[in-house]
């Protein structure tokens, strides 16, 4: 396995994987999240990937197919009234295909994102996660993260 930057000729494989996480969202938030929906226009993705504040890693097998990525944004706050400006990599979306989860993928992605992050110069790496997952939000406190703030909800 390789982890590199994505690139133009990953955004097939993208694709089928942001499907899955659309697919894992709706299934516990019909509420929100529409069936089948795309997330990102193969113009949109093409944005991203030319954005160096939006960097995506991509986890690769021997015959270059992704197998997993993490999608990130560089966050700052600069002359903001209350907050330092300390500089964050973001995890937008991370996903592992689901016919290769359980192999560590997912953890190999994760490293290389907090690698990344240091060589980056960033104070921290944050993420959010939806209370419906519960498979992500075991992996991510494996990873060793911790909640930093709460998202709460009334539906009306």
């Amino acid at each position: 396995m390789n982890i590199r930057m994505a690139e133009e000729k990953d955004i097939e494989d993208i694709h089928r994987l942001l499907f899955q996480v659309c697919l894992v969202h709706h299934k516990g938030r019909p509420d929100l999240f529409k069936y089948g929906a795309r997330k990102y226009t193969d113009e949109q993705l093409k944005d991203i990937l030319r954005d160096a504040q939006r960097p995506i890693l991509v986890a690769v097998n021997d015959e270059d197919r992704v197998m997993g990525y993490a999608f990130c944004i560089f966050q700052q706050h600069p002359n903001d009234n209350i907050l330092t400006e300390i500089k964050t990599l973001y995890i937008d979306d991370l996903c592992v295909d689901e016919t290769l989860r359980g192999q560590h993928i997912g953890t190999e992605i994760y490293k290389a994102v907090l690698r990344f992050a240091k060589e980056q110069g960033c104070y921290n790496v944050t993420l959010n996660v939806w209370n419906c997952n519960e498979s992500a939000m075991k992996f991510y406190e494996a990873c060793g993260l911790q909640p930093y703030k709460v998202g709460m909800e009334t539906i009306l």
